[in-house]
């Protein structure tokens, strides 16, 4: 018993000189780092450039040159935010750079006359290149371009769209360098398929927008599709037969007399349908010589109907005089 606790003793004594001895290790490592972090150093770090108040009628071509590499001297805990995040320097297209023909000139001598604001009181610039930066630009044009819709929808059994469907908006704006938007003619929107369809569509659809389109603005990046679905049938009607551009002394005698239309309508407008709402005519100046028969077609439709047809291609005549 006595044994067992001198080595619990023993044991326990040893464990804490190891504590002592990582935390003294640990407080050693960390006054070494504020050591080095409180000191000035002299470095060189490359910095993007963030374009502000760019004039609308103009747009900046991404092949610009686009950094600055700056050397500055600063103490340790500063350059710890320029290691753990991009640096910028922000480019005021108001009043730090100039238009000299084609181009934006921005002068590095702006870094130092914006230094304070950029980097504060406690960074000391020492050289920044290149002397220059310059920024090509082009003229934007303002184009509106139509949206194209890229949908297969499949209703199910019985069930249809009187107007297919809408996409709002049907157009967009694009906005960007004349040599990219003129060659823009429309805009197609993403693959969407639906089937079984039989209630009404509210769907959103992505716009398949260019690709490399940095330099491009477009007023939306997706349409919204809807449409009315309803219940729909079949109906038919016999409809007089009407014989136009008869030569004037010739009488002519045909038949049938009336002939079906059939048509697909939805249920709701099913019962409105009436003989008055179609016309099928027989023109006789498109008959050819010895041609025996005439060719009815349906020359009046209502719109309360999606689509109709005959089903007799063919009118039997004889000219009795």
């Amino acid at each position: 018993m006595i044994k067992k606790l001198r080595s619990n003793i023993i044991t326990g004594i040893k464990n804490r000189k190891i504590n002592v001895f990582f935390l003294f290790l640990l407080l050693s490592f960390l006054i070494l780092i504020f050591s080095k972090l409180s000191k000035e150093y002299t470095n060189t770090r490359v910095f993007n450039i963030h374009k502000t108040n760019v004039p609308k009628e103009y747009v900046i071509l991404n092949d610009s040159n686009n950094k600055l590499n700056i050397v500055f001297k600063t103490h340790g805990f500063n350059w710890l935010k320029y290691y753990f995040s991009k640096p910028e320097i922000t480019v005021d297209f108001k009043g730090d750079v100039t238009k000299v023909d084609s181009l934006f000139v921005f002068n590095k001598s702006r870094v130092f006359l914006n230094s304070e604001l950029e980097f504060g009181s406690q960074v000391e610039l020492l050289n920044v290149s290149p002397d220059n930066l310059y920024f090509r630009y082009d003229v934007n044009l303002i184009k509106k371009v139509p949206v194209v819709v890229n949908a297969n929808i499949n209703y199910m059994a019985g069930y249809d769209s009187f107007n297919s469907y809408k996409i709002s908006p049907d157009s967009i704006q694009v906005v960007g360098p004349n040599l990219l938007v003129e060659n823009i003619k429309s805009i197609q929107t993403e693959k969407m398929v639906l089937e079984n369809i039989k209630s009404d569509i509210d769907k959103t659809i992505k716009l398949k927008l260019p690709k490399n389109n940095k330099d491009l603005i477009f007023s939306s990046d997706e349409v919204n599709l809807t449409a009315e679905v309803e219940k729909f049938t079949e109906g038919s009607l016999k409809i007089p037969i009407i014989l136009i551009n008869v030569p004037e002394g010739l009488k002519i005698k045909y038949f049938p007399k009336s002939i079906n239309v059939i048509y697909y309508t939805s249920l709701n407008k099913f019962n409105e349908i009436s003989v008055k709402d179609f016309k099928v005519v027989c023109d006789y100046s498109k008959v050819s010589n010895n041609q025996t028969f005439l060719l009815p077609e349906l020359d009046k439709i209502t719109q309360n109907v999606k689509s109709a047809k005959i089903n007799q291609q063919h009118i039997d005549f004889i000219i009795t005089e």
